[in-house]
């Protein structure tokens, strides 16, 4: 078991199992086969069913098959918090290397820079066998060059990863991150005890919600005592409740005035 060890804003390390290669390897094949599955339905859909002509049809065909199979891997991992839907069936997500959830930001790099996926949106304008064979035979060349980055960094990072400063992690870890950090604060009666936790970033947050999940792990209150302190600190509040439990309701007042913005 490979275990990294983040640190984050708050002086904490955390701690997190890497997705075991062969996970990855099968993620992706999943992902791969679902857009090959959806490449040939669409174009048997379109040209076969509808009818539609092949000539004269380029931008159409770029716009409802290939656009959406080269965004497949930003909005899945967008949307899933980290995951595809490989992802999500072998149980790996990404992080970001400060603990939290990725920005944006990360997630369009990780994005832009598989390389190897862009045929996806030039290769399949016009459908054939030759094509989706070449695009096989491309896709296996490269991910040649992405297995011996993955090896050769020392977290299992490919080119994305490194660039955007994320990390693969297995969630069926005792050490794996939370799936997200939003709860159901519903009760209309809620009474915000910190308002001052807006002043918190979201990777604050999500740190947040990592070291009070890893704490209750460990049976031990050691990282949220510490994270307890610092964040009295720099928020200049004050509360008599125990470390986990101030902790956890900074999480809820932080859920119930987000969706009250």
């Amino acid at each position: 078991m490979s275990i990294i060890r983040i640190t984050t804003a708050f002086n904490i390390d955390l701690e997190f199992e890497i997705a075991p290669f062969h996970k990855r390897l099968l993620a992706y094949l999943i992902d791969f086969v679902l857009l090959i599955i959806y490449l040939l339905a669409m174009k048997s859909l379109l040209y076969d069913g509808l009818n539609i002509s092949r000539e004269g049809n380029v931008g159409f065909d770029m716009l409802v098959i290939s656009l959406p199979m080269l965004l497949y891997s930003l909005l899945f991992e967008l949307w899933l918090n980290g995951q595809t839907i490989g992802k999500k069936l072998m149980a790996i997500r990404v992080i970001s290397l400060d603990g939290g959830e990725p920005t944006l930001g990360q997630y369009i790099l990780r994005w832009i820079t598989k390389f190897f996926e862009w045929p996806f949106l030039f290769g399949y304008m016009v459908y054939s066998e030759r094509s989706l064979y070449m695009y096989i035979f491309i896709t296996g060349f490269f991910g040649i060059a992405v297995i011996i980055i993955i090896s050769a960094t020392k977290k299992s990072q490919r080119l994305g990863d490194l660039s955007a400063g994320t990390v693969v992690v297995d969630t069926t870890s005792s050490l794996s991150i939370a799936d997200t950090v939003f709860m159901d604060v519903s009760d209309q009666n809620y009474k915000v005890q910190f308002p001052e936790v807006m002043r918190l970033s979201d990777s604050d947050i999500n740190t947040i919600k990592t070291v009070i999940i890893q704490s209750k792990k460990r049976n031990s209150d050691d990282m949220s005592y510490r994270v307890e302190a610092k964040v009295k600190q720099v928020l200049a509040i004050q509360s008599s409740l125990s470390p986990n439990d101030f902790l956890e309701k900074l999480l809820e007042d932080y859920n119930y005035l987000a969706t009250k913005e």
